[in-house]
């Protein structure tokens, strides 16, 4: 049976080019980092030439970045750090962050007492800048905790607006850019942020492995104790095979950008165009307008119908991989916590689609042929 992969908001497989990347060291690098002798130096100078490749891609610098087993690691020490080591009261968000963040906010509140404020959002997920402004006219030490492109209907932050706003009324800016690093440009020394997140396997890299990005200008303690490894902010010996596999996929991503956005929002495009010329009462959760949008993110809203329940079941049975909401959720049987802080309608059915630069247009035709006979069209 033909089977099409529509979820890469989710993961996305892994390069040849990483692969050919990391063999090599999986085989033959088997040093301890930490080690004095030359097997150790060997694997940190690898270590090393791939933070600095990282941080060539951001304009930032090497030492501002600290390695992570992904971007929940690396979302968590963000928000800790801004809290134990910089003197953070209170955190505004918004309520469709991903639990990454949500969840973390909501166990420090309740458990040390941190304020929680949520920015108001219009009906596609765009933050309310105004009202953030309003919410900062205070003395408390503040962080923004907001993400630049939203995993489940990939509305698009205006990231420069929010960074100027926090830089007006002295806050902390964490962005949860999980999403968008490797897929958007980002100049952290234009930005002036404070901190982001990235997982590798979000742009064709290896599994188990991220970063932190923390401006040089804010001070740090460790946030896992143990070895002095990353300038003593996470003991443990690193993952050294992710570490060099991400740096080659942000490497490829970042020199191959412009063209693999024109290809994935053409797939966009032309999924939007062939749905809407299908169903008579198609619609789409958050921005789909490219310029607010993030390109590899397609939330749908589909008319109504007898086995609604089942399109994500269905749709797996014809052979087309696809998501109702964020993978971290899976199995929970909440429903999408985004959709419902933008109060989308949940009595339809909805899919998310999402695609990478493996998506082919006879990917997509598959998945509207498929979606064609679930609805007998």
């Amino acid at each position: 049976m033909k089977r099409v992969y529509l979820d890469n908001a989710a993961t996305t497989p892994i390069s040849p080019e990483v692969v050919n990347v990391m063999l090599p060291l999986l085989q033959n690098e088997f040093g301890n980092p930490s080690s004095s002798h030359s097997y150790g130096r060997q694997v940190k100078a690898i270590i090393e030439t791939s933070r600095r490749t990282i941080a060539s891609k951001l304009n930032c610098l090497p030492a501002e970045i600290i390695f992570t087993s992904g971007g929940t690691e690396a979302d968590n020490m963000a928000i800790y750090t801004s809290i134990e080591t910089l003197g953070v009261k209170r955190i505004i968000s918004s309520e469709i962050e991903h639990h990454a963040v949500g969840h973390t906010i909501e166990h420090l509140k309740e458990t040390f007492g941190i304020k929680l404020e949520y920015v108001a959002l219009d009906e596609k997920g765009n933050v309310n800048l105004s009202d953030l402004e309003n919410r900062l006219k205070s003395d408390e030490k503040t962080l923004v905790s907001l993400m630049h492109a939203n995993n489940e209907i990939g509305t698009l932050l205006p990231i420069q607006d929010v960074s100027e706003i926090c830089k007006r009324n002295n806050a902390l800016f964490h962005c949860d850019t999980v999403q968008t690093v490797g897929h958007l440009p980002l100049d952290l020394k234009e930005l002036d942020i404070d901190f982001i997140t990235c997982a590798a396997h979000k742009l064709h890299g290896p599994k188990g492995v991220g970063f932190l990005y923390i401006n040089k200008k804010n001070r740090a303690h460790a946030f896992i104790q143990g070895g002095s490894q990353e300038r003593g902010l996470r003991g443990g010996t690193e993952n050294i095979y992710g570490i060099a596999g991400m740096a080659k996929a942000i490497e490829l991503a970042c020199d191959d950008m412009e063209e693999h956005k024109n290809h994935v929002q053409g797939l966009k495009t032309y999924m939007i165009d062939q749905l809407t010329s299908i169903f008579e009462d198609m619609k789409f959760h958050g921005e789909i307008d490219p310029d607010k949008s993030l390109y590899t993110v397609l939330n749908c809203c589909f008319p109504k119908s007898e086995n609604q329940g089942l399109l994500l079941f269905s749709l797996d049975l014809k052979g087309v991989a696809c998501s109702g909401g964020s993978a971290c959720t899976s199995g929970a049987n909440l429903g999408s916590h985004v959709l419902k802080g933008i109060n989308a309608d949940m009595s339809r059915p909805n899919a998310r689609f999402s695609f990478s630069r493996y998506t082919t247009k006879e990917d997509v035709d598959f998945a509207i042929d498929q979606l064609k006979a679930i609805y007998k069209i």
